[in-house]
């Protein structure tokens, strides 16, 4: 009989084109059981393993600590490849097979929208996606769908708001470097949503350009913004690490001066590496306080557990929001009482209301918040270096020229 079910999972596996962990042989019948599906490969996996890390590093620090009531945590991963046909196979099995209590930090919006019908039909907790994307944050909230982080309308108000109010922007000045896809569009629609609350009555004002998801194909896009009409001296981009340092890459060899502005799912880290010192001056918005905060207890405590558990890599902000999620679910976890059960989870994080998860600042969930944060940070490239930055600096940045 073991024969047989080995065979047929085996063969699950490989009809979905996944990969089993390398744990799965070692794990046990007692063990809580996460699942993620996420890109462990193609040009967007950095971000997909340091995802995967940051929650890992998270479950390990509770597993030293004798787990959730003696029953230790395991994370299931499946790889994407950040595109949505791969993701389907990847749930099933995930939930079918695996039988995997919730799913966690899952990476992007397009892999998102083919994920979440799955999970929702199988009422299986779709938690802390990295994505700020609004079809995820519907009001009344989805059961099954619980966030952490700020979304992206969040991120980009703080940008436009700050670009007008304290930089002195029109917004015709303000124009917009999206991937083409729902990412892209989450993006976007925060963005008109922002500058709508500024007086803009036509979106054809809004000067928006486009790239295809999974290339460098962004030359288009750029000899858009360059031979349009409007004075640009903001470009907010919604993009992926290597398409957005290819883009201002060019922008600046092309003698655009302007500030480049970019949501906290670009991977600072990443785009730092790309950009090198052609990085100077570029903004990230964060969803995680600056990994130079070592006062705020959650970034201490991720640091600390990076060292123990994951000391071959380095930390950075996409670990650090896996981490929180981690904490955040095994948190919920800690308060059930009777059994563990995918309903019981949710009605868990729905209890616990006002908390403080040591970010300093203030997180909330309930039957009507699913999203824990609502705080965004704001982060500057600064000759190698990510250092926090404030608002009201951007002004002076910009008669800088972008800061370089």
């Amino acid at each position: 009989m073991n024969c047989i079910l080995s065979f047929t999972l085996f063969f699950l596996v490989l009809s979905c084109n996944v990969t089993l962990p390398v744990w799965a042989a070692q794990r046990s019948a007692d063990d809580i059981v996460l699942g993620m599906s996420t890109a462990l490969s193609g040009p967007t996996a950095e971000l997909g393993r340091r995802m995967r890390d940051g929650v890992q590093i998270g479950l390990d620090r509770i597993n030293r600590e004798g787990g959730i009531r003696g029953r230790a945590l395991q994370l299931r991963v499946y790889d994407d490849g950040y595109e949505p046909f791969r993701v389907a196979p990847n749930m099933r099995t995930l939930i079918e097979v695996d039988q995997v209590l919730a799913i966690i930090g899952n990476v992007g919006t397009p892999t998102a929208i083919a994920a979440l019908p799955i999970a929702k039909a199988n009422n299986t907790l779709f938690f802390a996606p990295f994505t700020g994307a609004g079809l995820l944050r519907k009001m009344p909230p989805e059961r099954y769908v619980v966030n952490f982080r700020a979304s992206y309308a969040q991120e980009i108000s703080a940008m436009v708001d700050a670009l007008i109010d304290q930089g002195g922007l029109d917004v015709d000045q303000i124009a917009f470097f999206t991937q083409r896809d729902g990412y892209g569009d989450a993006g976007y629609i925060g963005g008109v949503a922002a500058l709508k609350r500024h007086g803009v009555k036509d979106d054809r004002r809004i000067l928006h350009v486009r790239y295809e998801r999974n290339t460098l194909a962004v030359e288009n896009a750029l000899a858009d913004l360059l031979f349009s009409r409007n004075d640009i001296r903001a470009v907010i981009m919604v993009g992926a690490y290597a398409p957005c340092a290819k883009f201002i890459r060019l922008a600046r060899q092309s003698g655009l001066d302007a500030l480049f502005l970019n949501v906290s799912f670009v991977g600072s880290e990443l785009l730092l590496r790309k950009l090198g010192k052609d990085g100077d001056g570029v903004l990230v918005t964060q969803v995680v306080p600056p990994l130079e905060s070592a006062a705020v207890p959650i970034v201490r405590e991720y640091l600390k557990d990076h060292k123990a558990f994951n000391p071959e890599t380095v930390p950075d902000y996409v670990g650090l929001e896996g981490y929180v999620a981690a904490r955040l679910l095994t948190l919920a976890l800690s308060r059930i009482e009777g059994e563990l059960t995918r309903e019981s989870i949710v009605q868990a994080l729905e209890g616990l209301g006002r908390f403080d998860l040591g970010l300093g600042a203030p997180l909330h969930l309930g039957p009507l918040q699913h999203q824990a944060s609502q705080h965004v940070w704001v982060t500057r490239f600064d000759d190698g270096d990510i250092v926090p930055f404030q608002w009201a600096q951007i002004r002076s940045l910009l008669s800088q020229g972008g800061g370089r």
